[in-house]
Order: structure tokens, then C-alpha cells, then sequence
């Protein structure tokens, strides 16, 4: 069982999830927390594999409290969650090491997989999400479309498939999917991207591939 703890100032948004993971098998909701000053309690009491955190929230807010969790010798995986597509505080979470952030309306299923994705090991980001940290994070200073091409063109047609769609926001499962491979065939292209490019996660990939055109 995945062992999920929520932290959220809305106990409506807290009970919402706690339907909808705790109808997700393999999930297991074994404590909540309302503000971030508790959360750090409760998650060092509990131990949990997955926080989802909210990054808004009064006192102690989302991002103060994920980067004391990363401090720790062996910090949960923290998926941020968030009303608004993108801002400054979620390019601030992303550089202190969250694993992932999703929209509060993210349909059930997506948000399952995605406490999955991040227990695994594997980042998440809502597709819209992505768009706008690609778009916040250039800041508007696009590269040569040639040089980036350049760099695309040292992979070979099929992990190029897969990086576009990793700049789509899609997930290794939903890759898959779209292209009729195994997850661990996605994985391993994956690897192999990060290692080709010269990046060290999913975000740098897309950045790549929008500075292409090819998204």
C-alpha cells in the first residue's frame, strides 16, 4: 500500500481526496494535516511514502514546509497541488526537489496515477502545468529553433516520440499507451533522453522540445 498523507487548509478539499484516493487500490490515506506546522508532525509520526501539499495556505505555507520535508535524510515524495495554473511559487517548489504538481481539478483517475507515478519514483506534472513552468521558466527568451533541433537530432525517431509527448505532460503510463509500448520501455527511453540531453528531469526535456517547435 502506498501510505498518503493530505496537507490542505480546506477540510472540504481534504475529505474530496480522501474519496478519491482512498477509492484507489493501492492507496492508502493514513493522515491529514490543515496547516503546514502540523503537517511536519504528523508526516514524522505517520512516515508516508506520498504528501499531497497544498502550496497556499495561511501560516506556514506549501513551500516552506516542502523544503524542511526535503531536508530531511529520507523525505516523503511531495506532490504539490494548486488552484492556478502556474506561478512563481511553483517554479520555487519545482527547484526545491517536489516531485510533482497537479491541479486540485484534476479528474480521480489522473490524480491516482499520479500518487503512483510519484511513489514509483517518477515526477508528474499536470499538462497544463508544464506549459506554463516551460513558458515561466525560458522567460519569454527562446533559443535558435536550429540549435535545439541539433540537440534533439542525437535521439534516435522513437525516443523522440516519446520526449514530445513527455512535453504534452503525459505520464510514462499514458505514453505507453498513446504509442504502444510497455511502461518499462518508456522508462528506459526515458533514461536515455536525460542522458542524451544532458538533463535531469522531465521539465528540461520539454523545454527542449518546445524550443524545437515540435509541441
Amino acid at each position: 500500500m502506498i501510505r498518503v498523507v493530505i496537507v490542505d487548509d480546506d477540510p472540504m478539499v481534504r475529505t474530496g481526496l480522501r474519496l478519491i484516493l482512498g477509492g484507489g487500490s493501492g492507496v492508502e490515506i493514513v493522515g491529514e494535516a490543515g496547516d503546514g506546522r502540523e503537517a511536519l508532525g504528523v508526516i514524522r509520526d505517520l512516515r508516508p511514502a506520498v504528501v499531497l501539499m497544498d502550496i497556499r495556505m495561511p501560516g506556514q505555507d506549501g513551500l516552506v514546509t516542502t523544503e524542511a520535508l526535503l531536508s530531511w535524510p529520507e523525505p516523503p515524495r511531495i506532490l504539490v497541488l494548486t488552484a492556478f495554473d502556474a506561478d512563481d511559487m511553483v517554479l520555487r517548489a519545482l527547484r526545491l526537489g517536489a516531485a510533482g504538481f497537479l491541479l486540485k481539478d484534476t479528474p480521480p483517475a489522473r490524480m491516482i496515477e499520479a500518487v503512483r507515478s510519484v511513489a514509483a519514483g517518477e515526477p508528474v506534472l499536470s499538462p497544463s502545468v508544464t506549459h506554463q513552468v516551460i513558458a515561466a521558466a525560458t522567460g519569454g527568451h527562446e533559443r535558435g529553433r536550429e540549435e535545439a533541433r541539433q540537440e534533439l537530432a542525437r535521439l534516435t525517431e522513437r525516443e523522440r516520440e516519446v520526449a514530445i509527448e513527455v512535453a504534452r505532460g503525459r505520464s510514462n503510463t499514458e505514453i505507453a499507451e498513446r504509442l504502444y509500448m510497455s511502461t518499462a520501455t518508456v522508462k528506459a527511453n526515458v533514461t536515455r533522453i536525460f542522458a542524451k540531453l544532458g538533463t535531469d528531469n522531465r521539465v528540461q526535456v520539454a523545454m527542449k522540445v518546445r524550443d524545437a517547435g515540435f509541441v
